[in-house]
């Protein structure tokens, strides 16, 4: 658990409780409410199963007790003989909070629990227009990695 006085944030492990909180400020960026998606992805964080790899959740709560941000990643391995990784697949933070550093304690946290899984390398995806996030992340030390990611969309076709 990182803890820092300087901006009064603490760094925790996902609680069921942060399910609203989380919705919320997924939702300031992305224009949708997803409730029940988060619910299940909260619900998945917290079940422990020897099958599946770490599991990282985490939320920086400032000092009124407010979730200001959130972090969920866990260790993968793909196939394309991809060893396994961690990936990071989800952060936020509060609009009003942006820039004060929450997201890369998050991401600080998230790395350290990787590490001391044993595991190397950190990976995430971001879209190519989603310059924030892009810049984010290569000011995190994320480079373009090993794999390219192509995409072919399925449309309905008549002849």
């Amino acid at each position: 658990m990182i803890s820092s006085s300087r901006a009064e944030v603490l760094v925790r492990a996902i609680r069921k409780q942060d399910a609203a909180a989380i919705t919320r400020i997924d939702a300031m960026h992305t224009g949708t409410a997803k409730r029940k998606w988060w619910e299940g992805v909260i619900a998945r964080h917290l079940r422990r199963s020897a099958s599946v790899g770490l599991r990282v959740g985490l939320v920086a709560v400032d000092a009124r007790g407010r979730v200001a941000g959130f972090l969920f990643g866990q260790v993968r391995a793909f196939e394309f003989g991809s060893d396994p990784c961690g990936w990071i697949f989800a952060v936020g933070v509060r609009p009003a909070a942006a820039r004060g550093g929450l997201a890369s304690r998050l991401l600080a946290e998230a790395k350290a629990r990787f590490q001391e899984a044993g595991i190397p390398v950190v990976r995430t995806m971001v879209r190519n227009d989603d310059v924030p996030v892009l810049t984010f992340f290569r000011s995190q030390g994320f480079a373009a990695g090993p794999f390219v990611e192509l995409e072919l969309t399925l449309e309905e076709t008549r002849s």
